[in-house]
């Protein structure tokens, strides 16, 4: 047999990590490992030791330059899917215009349906890998992407099918069924719900294309009971359950999730205590969504509250075409930091550990530990806190995945 490949990644100025394989929370989440001058040995794809000082002879070599390691960033909440943009919609906002005038003059994520349904898969894999390679660039390595801009059974599948595309190239993309995104125009709400659970979720099971199955459950969506429903027959069909909630208003969604055994779930602006307790009661994820509060310009939720009680909370971007047209997971760090009232280190370990575990991937990815996947972003600062600090600007110089580098030349500092 051949023998395996080393590198090293040396002359490292702060490597910070979260340890562990499950979702950290309390006040745990803010202890990160912090080494400096410390070096990283990979292995074949995978870390095999880190340490400090001397670094150990391998068959090839990184110099880090004295900069920033990390593990490389993981958005558990994307919908990277869709036909279309909707910029048009930015003057309606600004002139005042509400989310129903939106939709009547024919904005809202009915359009984005009906952009995604004229679109052909091939043109709709090109786009997304596209996307995803932006996010790549700014220091993402794994990602979620739901479904829900079909409505319909032959949508949904061309969107789940471009996933799928995106995974055999990239390898750790999560895929989540969400049919219940919002209803389609003219059907009764009802029948709809009757129809994603008796035959929509069992003929994306049956294709083996979700591994996840969502609900969007608040106000004027679906509500609470609705969303038990479909997330019951999801999970009856093997899908882990996921869940929109309280992004508008609380109508139980946090109930449901931990009733259900949700791995995560997300929005969760207007949370409150009684949300906080269900969630940590229900060893469910908190998925925060700050950049999509940025643009809509709502509340960020209760970060600190989450996390004093013992909820584990992660961090992602909810790219998509109407509330959040942003890939940058580090803007969505900075901004978290600021109005969740959380520190840089817990905001790493949102983003990378806890992004991990809710889309079922810690044992493999979120941290620099022997045994883990070497994904890892080197970033142009010298500590953490200057990356949050120094938003609006892209720092990753260079991108490993599996140990190959997506991004960054060889000289990293001619990129």
């Amino acid at each position: 047999m051949p023998s395996a490949v080393k590198r090293v990644f040396q002359n490292i100025g702060e490597l910070a990590t979260a340890t562990g394989s499950t979702a950290v929370a309390g006040k745990a989440q803010g202890e990160l490992l912090m080494l400096h001058n410390a070096w990283l040995l990979e292995e074949d794809g995978v870390i095999a030791a880190t340490g400090t000082g001397k670094a150990p002879y391998a068959d090839d070599s990184v110099d880090c330059r004295g900069k920033l390691v990390t593990a490389g960033l993981v958005d558990c909440h994307t919908h990277l899917v869709f036909g279309g943009w909707r910029e048009y919609e930015l003057a309606m906002k600004l002139a005042g215009k509400s989310y129903l005038e939106i939709l009547a003059a024919g904005g809202g994520i009915l359009s984005t349906v009906r952009e995604t349904r004229r679109a052909s898969e091939d043109a709709l894999f090109e786009k997304t890998r596209g996307l995803f390679f932006e996010m790549l660039v700014n220091g993402t390595t794994a990602v979620e992407i739901k479904s829900g801009y079909g409505l319909d059974l032959e949508t949904e599948k061309k969107q789940l099918r471009v996933v799928r595309r995106l995974k055999e190239e990239y390898h750790d993309v999560a895929a989540t069924f969400l049919g219940a995104h919002a209803f389609p125009e003219g059907m009764d709400h009802e029948a709809y719900v009757n129809w994603l659970c008796e035959e929509a979720i069992p003929a994306i099971a049956e294709d083996g294309l979700a591994d996840f199955c969502d609900a969007f459950c608040d106000d004027g969506v679906f509500t609470a009971e609705q969303s038990e429903r479909i997330l019951l027959a999801g999970k009856r069909c093997g899908m882990i359950p996921k869940l929109h909630a309280d992004e508008i208003r609380e109508i139980g969604g946090t109930q449901v999730a931990a009733r259900v055994g949700a791995i995560s779930c997300d929005h969760l602006s207007e949370t409150g205590e009684d949300g906080i307790k269900a969630l940590r009661d229900g060893g469910v994820i908190a998925v925060m969504l700050p950049a999509t509060s940025f643009y809509l310009k709502k509340p960020y939720g209760n970060f600190r509250g989450m996390i004093d009680a013992g909820v584990p909370v992660a961090v992602a971007t909810d790219m998509n075409p109407g509330s959040s047209p942003n890939l940058s997971l580090p803007f969505a760090m900075t901004a978290g930091c600021l109005y969740g009232q959380i520190t840089p280190s817990e905001m790493l370990t949102a983003a990378t550990i806890n992004g991990a575990a809710a889309i079922g991937m810690a044992e493999k990815l979120g941290t620099l530990e022997a045994g883990k996947q070497a994904d890892l972003v080197i970033w142009d600062t010298e500590n953490l806190d200057r990356l949050i600090y120094r938003y609006g600007t892209n720092r990753a110089v260079a991108v490993f995945k599996r140990g190959v580098r997506m991004i960054g030349k060889e000289n990293l500092w001619n990129v």
